[in-house]
């Protein structure tokens, strides 16, 4: 049994006592918090009414999760429109769709089926600041409860915003609907059983591309791992090969994560999702400006040609970035840091190296939709096999490992002291402590965990035998400097 909560939401496993799962008790109180804070952030004149949107993935819990949710909603007075299955970014863009003051999405995202979660939005449809989610939880844990009179109990309407999120996406100026229709594309999507199933195929449908599905039935039985890493998808890769499909796609069961699959079936890799985006964009904005006799930011204004992505992601979206006279700025990892940042620097593309694209023309979050239909015009465009496509972009691996302490003092001892050993390198505090080597075009990413007394490590290189030599290098490091 697990609880886990943080400033962007509540998470935990279904079942067991309240604040040691995620129980209906904890589902209450925590969403009577986001009502209290609600009103104290959003004024509104007497007899107002306040409105928030709420859209689920198919786990199986969803249901029970959705009812329990909305009654509490009802109970502080607020309307509910009720999106059913959702993925996380329509339910996003269906809170300015339905003129909302936010949003309560409830998904686990890639966690396994017997986890779910409640995301809070605001009235922007985007995450809630880490000061808010704060507050949220400091206002749960007092349970002081005043529901409201019978008469001022909220309404729920039921209405379903998947074809106006697929509109949204085509209307883009930068989904080229007309050359991904002439390539004639033919895909296999694992959708993990989820909702992904649901607004996907209908998504390739209007783009006229071929849709092989697997896994698309929205029942919450997932059929792996829902998380869309190489390891978890051996079923698509080989369905791609077999069906000589020309690429597969991967979404987790919220559809805010995506990976492709190459035509021979080997993994694209989900770091390279946001690198082809980004790459389709900015060369399309140079291209225009050429033929324009315009500078590419005033093609794209009111953006930059700008990105952002965590510390944590493949410095390969810098390198594309640069190429075409752009700037690359790092976040701290956590989605609403990625897009707080976006927003300050205005910037054309952003994301992170998990999968997830953030288009700010479309809306401010994680978006596996625009990110298949700006991967597919880069590819009809440039009209070359998914395999050639990677092989144009700067090749980049990442390893993962972790130090595990009995003693969480000693985490801030290793990280503060590894800033002194680097001093002659480029090291970013940002978000714990990240050192980059120029020369090398290496970096390693040193985050301590909010749950666990551990540090994960996350070192990338041009090859994988050097990736790991630095995160290997660096946690020797981390021995001596505590004495083991």
């Amino acid at each position: 049994m697990t609880l886990i909560k943080s400033i962007s939401g509540i998470r935990g496993t279904i079942g067991g006592a309240p604040s040691e799962a995620l129980t209906p008790v904890d589902i209450v109180k925590f969403t009577y918090a986001y009502c209290s804070r609600l009103r104290e952030r959003i004024a509104k004149a007497e007899g107002e009414r306040y409105k928030v949107v709420v859209g689920r993935d198919a786990r199986l819990s969803g249901e029970m999760v959705e009812n329990l949710v909305t009654g509490t909603l009802m109970a502080c007075g607020v309307d509910v429109v009720r999106a059913g299955f959702a993925s996380t970014p329509t339910t996003e863009m269906a809170v300015t769709f339905a003129g909302a003051d936010g949003g309560i999405i409830l998904t686990a995202s890639h966690n396994p089926r017997q986890w779910n979660a409640l995301k809070l939005l605001n009235e922007k449809g985007e995450f809630l600041s880490a000061a808010e989610g704060a507050a949220i939880l400091e206002c749960a844990e007092k349970e002081d409860f005043n529901f409201a009179p019978v008469d001022e109990i909220g309404v729920v309407e039921d209405e379903d915003f998947t074809d106006k999120h697929i509109d949204a996406v085509l209307a883009l100026d930068a989904v080229d609907v007309e050359a991904v229709r002439k390539a004639g594309f033919t895909v296999v999507l694992d959708a993990v059983n989820s909702v992904g199933g649901i607004i996907m195929p209908r998504l390739l449908e209007r783009l006229g591309v071929k849709c092989i599905c697997l896994n698309c039935e929205p029942t919450g039985q997932f059929a792996h791992n829902p998380e869309p890493l190489p390891a978890n998808l051996t079923a698509l890769s080989e369905t791609v090969v077999a069906q000589k499909a020309d690429l597969g796609i991967s979404v987790d069961p919220d559809v805010d994560r995506l990976a492709f699959i190459c035509e021979d079936g080997q993994p694209f890799v989900e770091e390279y999702t946001l690198v082809s985006v980004a790459d389709y964009l900015f060369s399309r904005a140079v291209e225009i400006a050429a033929a324009q006799g315009k500078t590419p930011e005033e093609v794209i204004a009111p953006y930059t040609m700008k990105s952002v992505s965590n510390l944590s992601s493949s410095r390969a979206l810098r390198d594309v970035t640069e190429k075409f006279g752009g700037k690359y700025s790092p976040a701290a990892v956590g989605e609403v840091n990625v897009t707080t940042l976006m927003h300050e620097t205005g910037c054309l593309i952003g994301g992170e190296g998990n999968g997830g694209v953030i288009y700010p023309a479309l809306h401010y979050g994680r978006d596996a939709m625009v990110g298949v239909a700006l991967f597919l015009s880069n590819l009809a465009h440039k009209k070359m096999k998914v395999t050639c496509l990677k092989a144009t972009y700067p090749q980049y691996f990442i390893a993962k490992n972790k130090i595990e302490l009995s003693d969480k003092s000693l985490i801030d001892k290793i990280l503060s002291q590894l800033q002194v050993v680097f001093a002659d390198e480029d090291v970013n505090t940002v978000d714990g402590v990240k050192i980059s080597f120029e020369k090398e075009r290496q970096w390693v990413h040193l985050r301590k965990s909010n749950t666990e007394p551990i540090i994960r490590i996350y070192a990338e290189a041009p090859t994988m035998e050097a990736a790991r030599a630095l995160g290997e290098k660096v946690i020797s490091i981390a021995n001596q400097i505590i004495g083991k």
